[in-house]
């Protein structure tokens, strides 16, 4: 299984018991989709190595205790600390209306109600306070806060996102 064919769960971030049991920090706002799963691939230096769950259950709301096959000791859930979760794309939960998975908009073209046609996504700025999307433009680079308020339409079917920004924020990087 590759990276690229995954979506990032969450985060290895302590240890619970003697027994090899292990907290994850999940980054979801559904973790209770995540209860129940029968295996996780854990990012081992780069290779995403399949990991079978004998039991799961939630802890504290946003942390997964999980307790994996053949990690029974301390030294084994050690080795696991600080590791990263991931799952196949396909076990993503559907959206609707305009909500949508960053992974899933790159290459949409987007348009403005006031501006017209903007651009093509090419990528999400997740790093900043404000999520962007990154247009490309013929070769110029254009930033959109993802902002609810700014998104009027999303369809996946067309691979088009319409957008209404305030006058003169795509006009200043032009």
């Amino acid at each position: 299984m590759k990276k690229e064919d995954c979506f990032y769960l969450g985060k290895i971030v302590k240890k619970f018991s003697f027994k090899g049991e292990l907290l994850a920090k999940l980054d979801t706002d559904e973790p209770e989709l995540y209860e129940n799963l029968d295996a996780i691939f854990i990012d081992l230096r780069g290779n995403l190595v399949p990991f079978f769950i004998e039991s799961s259950q939630l802890h504290k709301s946003d942390l997964l205790r999980l307790k994996f096959e053949d990690v029974d000791t301390e030294a084994d859930a050690d080795t696991l600390i600080k590791s990263d979760l991931y799952l196949p794309l396909d076990l993503l939960p559907k959206l609707e209306g305009n909500k949508f998975y960053y992974h899933e908009v790159i290459g949409f073209k987007i348009t403005d109600s006031n501006f017209g046609e903007v651009g093509i996504i090419k990528a999400i700025n997740d790093s900043t306070a404000q999520a962007l999307f990154e247009i490309d433009r013929d070769g110029t680079e254009i930033l959109i806060p993802m902002n609810n308020e700014f998104i009027v339409k999303v369809d996946k079917q067309k691979k088009t996102i319409e957008v209404s920004t305030p006058e003169g924020l795509i006009d200043l990087y032009l």
